[in-house]
């Protein structure tokens, strides 16, 4: 078999050159994406989490041949290949890769407000480079990119998936479908400046027209903005924006091609309308009352609620360039949005794992974790709504979201025991995607 040089042996060569650090690093990580893969990778470690099973195996052996897992079992029970290179993680704990459903790749966490105002298309694209590594290194292996200007998310993607960059496997939105004036539109400059954002659409055949455009242009999932949100200007939190028909139409085109939608949704009237029309996942789902509940537990809508993020917004988010009257909603939102999540986790609805990672910055998407277990899951709970329930909204449940035979090779490890320890997923030692070692 043809041996290539590891990332370790690589690292002498390319310091040696006058590149700063922080491009030696990125070069090392392309490299891992350029590199063939040994036909048999070899994983040994103290424990896995298996999320199908609900359950936690000692001494796991996982044979991985090229990017598929082919075998998964205890250390002892499978004869290893003479040829095959063996990774032996002791002391650590091996999990699916974790999934993000809720990320604007393309967007700075430094940069809110009318500081937004001055990033052209192109560049926003070239900061989503950045924050796709940061992102796999944290261990998000697959997410689901809601909004992002120019379908800049649509060339990430792409490049991702072309090897040209390092990054998580993505599935992508396109522009965000709003109202107009409603929180997918850019409300901060005057009438005379005649600015409107590229998802505004008014009407069920407008929907329907834009829906179009973002399948034509690449899109894998519809975003649209049901109710008012927390940072856009002007708009209040809680109220309804499409109305029913709208968004009945909106939906029904995306199902009609075979696309997912998620529905930004703050407001209980929208959260509900939205459900009833048929939406796939409520993003945030601040206001959800009893009614709204019982509606997503009937149709089998997921939520989708950053109950981290609030955090981040009222602690760190003036000095981002947050306006005040954003901070204000905030100040509302970020309780009822926590409470609601445990009212919502206790009624046995649907969940999985988004971040708003972009509001906040990249790369820290993990430390959403330990609230989902403070506000009432359990750390398998939590480790599932992160990976086979997400895999499971974007209809790759077969190919993606465990550590099972025959899914793709998504892995990561954590030193320690991470069913005592929710943090320690904030510290991702190793990650493979793809079969592909990226970070060790």
């Amino acid at each position: 078999m043809q041996r290539f040089l590891s990332s370790t042996q690589v690292a002498p060569v390319l310091t040696r050159h006058p590149l700063k650090t922080k491009l030696c690093s990125l070069m090392l990580a392309l490299l891992a994406t350029t590199h063939a893969i040994a036909d048999t990778l070899v994983i040994k470690a103290d424990a896995l989490v298996d999320v199908e099973n609900n359950t936690v195996l000692s001494a796991p052996l996982v044979i991985v041949e090229n990017n598929i897992i082919r075998y998964v079992g205890k250390q002892g029970s499978q004869t290893i290949p003479d040829d095959a290179q063996v990774l032996d993680l002791s002391g650590h704990t091996l999990l699916p890769g974790l999934m993000d459903m809720h990320v604007h790749l393309t967007s700075d966490a430094n940069l809110h407000g009318y500081r937004r105002l001055k990033v052209s298309t192109p560049r926003s694209a070239i900061t989503g480079v950045k924050n796709a590594q940061s992102t796999l290194m944290a261990g998000f292996t697959t997410v689901r990119n809601v909004g992002a200007p120019g379908y800049a998310d649509v060339a990430l993607r792409d490049a991702i998936n072309e090897g040209d960059v390092l990054g998580p496997r993505m599935y992508v939105s396109g522009p965000s479908i709003g109202v107009t004036g409603g929180h997918c539109d850019n409300n901060l400059l005057p009438f005379e400046y005649d600015v409107q954002s590229e998802g505004v659409a008014d009407g069920p055949w407008a929907v329907r027209t834009k829906v179009r455009q973002n399948i034509k242009y690449g899109a894998d999932v519809i975003k649209f903005c049901a109710t008012g949100g927390v940072l856009s200007k002007g708009t209040k939190v809680g109220a309804q924006q499409f109305s029913f028909e709208e968004m009945q139409a909106l939906i029904t085109e995306a199902h009609l091609r075979g696309l997912t939608v998620a529905a930004h949704a703050h407001g209980t009237s929208g959260i509900k309308d939205a459900i009833r029309a048929g939406v796939d996942s409520i993003e945030h789902g601040s206001f959800l009352d009893d009614e709204a509940i019982a509606l997503a537990k009937k149709m089998g809508t997921y939520l989708s609620m950053d109950i981290y993020v609030t955090e981040y917004i009222l602690g760190e988010g003036e000095k981002a360039g947050i306006l005040e009257e954003s901070l204000a909603k905030e100040r509302t939102v970020g309780k009822r949005q926590r409470d609601n999540f445990t009212k919502a986790l206790n009624a046995g609805v649907k969940m999985v794992f988004g971040s708003d990672a972009g509001v906040y910055p990249h790369g820290d998407n993990a430390r959403q974790l330990s609230r989902m277990v403070r506000f009432g899951m359990t750390p398998m709970q939590a480790i599932q709504a992160a990976t086979i329930h997400s895999a499971d909204l974007l209809g790759k449940a077969k190919l993606i979201g465990s550590v099972s035979e025959g899914k793709l090779a998504d892995i990561i490890a954590v030193k320690g025991d991470v069913m005592a320890d929710m943090t320690l997923l904030e510290h991702v030692q190793v990650v493979i995607k793809d079969g592909v070692i990226v970070k060790k």
